[in-house]
């Protein structure tokens, strides 16, 4: 009796922290502050990764109209106004921008923006620009590195292909939603979920947190 119950509590230890996970930590992580009609809706770029492998929508509440939010998206990159989010980790420790810079104001689609300053061709490509409403970044790599075209290029046989969407939504009161929509594909599908789950998820959410929570400093701070 005494060794069953025993078997029954290391089970449990098994079992619960990941069920525990699965049904209340990792839904609320993939949709931190957002409502559920933001959550539920459709946004531009969405579109381009169809039966996503994983997807989030986090969002949060700017003090101030979409028109002043607008510059310090637009300017992000590295080598530019950097991620706002954690500058060791995704910014070659170089602090991201503080103020609007109007040399970082020009963005076209097609763009590259680097990952990190002076890095190597790991970028995302500006594929949805509606200004004052939506950004979309696309990400699109093979096992080894290797940028690939999804318009144009076939798929590599192990690839990770992502959109990275910022959505600003005005306020009765003047202010923004903004609403970050992130949504991937990949190959092989074995690996690519495991690895969503255990590193791609977790990361995002310990990032993107950040990065709301700088832009709100940033835009509520008074700038000269």
């Amino acid at each position: 009796m005494r060794r069953s119950f025993k078997v029954l509590l290391r089970t449990a230890a098994f079992v619960l922290p990941p069920t525990l996970y699965a049904l209340s930590i990792r839904p609320r992580m993939l949709t931190w502050g957002a409502s559920p009609a933001e959550t539920d809706g459709v946004y531009p770029g969405d579109e381009l990764i169809r039966d996503p492998t994983s997807s989030a929508t986090m969002a949060t509440t700017l003090p101030a109209p979409p028109e002043e939010v607008w510059p310090w998206l637009v300017q992000m990159g590295g080598g530019r106004g950097g991620w706002y989010s954690w500058d060791w980790l995704d910014n070659d420790g170089n602090p991201s921008a503080d103020r609007i810079v109007p040399r970082w104001q020009s963005l076209a689609r097609g763009d590259h923006l680097h990952r990190v300053p002076k890095g190597p061709a790991n970028y995302f490509t500006v594929t949805v620009l509606e200004p004052n409403r939506s950004l979309a970044l696309r990400s699109s790599y093979g096992m080894f590195g290797q940028a690939f075209d999804p318009q144009n290029d076939p798929e590599p046989w192990a690839f990770i292909d992502g959109i990275w969407g910022f959505h600003l939504l005005p306020t009765r009161e003047g202010r923004t939603r903004l609403i970050v929509r992130t949504r991937s594909r990949g190959r092989p599908r074995w690996l690519q979920r495991p690895l969503n789950l255990l590193v791609g998820e977790p990361v995002h959410f310990i990032m993107q947190t950040r990065q709301l929570h700088n832009l709100r400093l940033r835009v509520s701070a008074p700038h000269p």
